[in-house]
């Protein structure tokens, strides 16, 4: 009799032992994520247009996760530092890119070899919006619109030199000078900021920035606007026309999204990325990253997994046309 006892008692032990540890496993991975601060890689240094949305996401994203999510800019080689920095990262809810077409996309076209895969090394969790670049030059550049600026570029092979900070801004001038005919030179920076700097210092002639950068220029009076990469005009920049008037296949533009590490749990996946769906939604998210020059276009996780796939070849069409051979 003993003996079944023994036995029935070590089979409900058994059981229980299970169902416990099961249920503490589930509640580790998942239920008590997270439980401690998150972390934000961004590619590209204060100032940035990446670097602007990346501190809305955060804090929105830690108000709603209820613990705070801290930034790291980990800016250089046009992004690829940041990539390189949460490729390696565990893959445990605690360490995202905020990423952009640079690093997921264009980067694949622009080096001849890259220290990391845009898809295979990253889980995507979602799209957050896309922004185009504005032709910078200082107030007293001797053009008032594009048509005098192409005139006066075209008068002064060899004399011209424009900045860059982002595969965007990189590819908007590589492309501007392509389709027009012109012969300027390109200057690397590690980030959009930087450029701006030296264009205002004058040691370049003019830059490709982002909407937000550009508008903050344009309204203190220090830089002007002459004309925008994308198609349409932009929302914060409703005087600024298209290349494209002049220029009938010019189009450059650059999206912005959120990435964890490859092999990201599928419980923490789905907290993370119904999160960010969640604040964006919110209309103070909304205004504040309108209000810095991105619009905004959401993507769920999966989506944008597909978006990358086919801004790789979108982006190899983009810098072939440009005329930019692989570093």
């Amino acid at each position: 009799m003993k003996t079944v006892q023994n036995k029935l008692f070590q089979w409900f032990l058994t059981l229980w032992v299970g169902a416990y540890f099961g249920l503490y496993g589930s509640l580790s991975l998942g239920d008590t994520y997270p439980n401690k601060a998150i972390k934000f890689v961004i590619p590209f240094p204060a100032g940035s247009a990446t670097d602007s949305l990346g501190r809305i996401v955060a804090q929105a994203m830690a108000d709603d996760l209820g613990q705070a999510v801290t930034v790291e800019n980990k800016a250089g080689a046009n992004g690829i530092l940041g990539a390189e920095q949460v490729k390696i990262a565990p893959a445990d809810g605690y360490t995202f890119l905020v990423t952009t077409s640079t690093t997921q996309a264009a980067n694949v076209s622009l080096y001849k070899s890259l220290s990391y895969d845009p898809v295979k090394d990253f889980t995507p969790i979602g799209k957050i919006g896309v922004t185009g670049f504005i032709l910078m030059v200082k107030p007293d550049f001797p053009a008032k619109d594009l048509k005098e600026f192409l005139a006066y570029a075209k008068a002064n092979p060899g004399k011209i030199y424009y900045g860059h900070g982002s595969s965007g801004s990189w590819v908007s001038g590589a492309l501007l000078a392509q389709q027009a005919g012109l012969e300027v030179t390109a200057v690397p920076y590690k980030g959009i900021p930087q450029a701006l700097t030296d264009l205002l210092s004058g040691q370049i002639q003019f830059a490709f920035a982002d909407v937000g950068n550009a508008v903050a220029q344009m309204e203190g009076g220090t830089l002007r606007g002459l004309a925008i990469t994308t198609k349409s005009k932009a929302f914060k920049a409703p005087l600024v026309p298209p290349i494209n008037t002049l220029l009938k296949d010019y189009l450059v533009s650059a999206w912005f999204g959120l990435m964890a590490p490859a092999n990201l749990p599928e419980n923490i996946h789905k907290r993370v990325s119904a999160s960010l769906e969640k604040v964006l939604k919110k209309p103070e998210v909304v205004s504040k990253i309108n209000g810095i020059g991105i619009d905004m276009e959401i993507e769920d996780s999966a989506t944008l997994g597909k978006t990358i796939v086919a801004e790789i070849q979108k982006w190899k069409l983009w810098v072939r046309a440009a005329g930019i051979t692989p570093e």
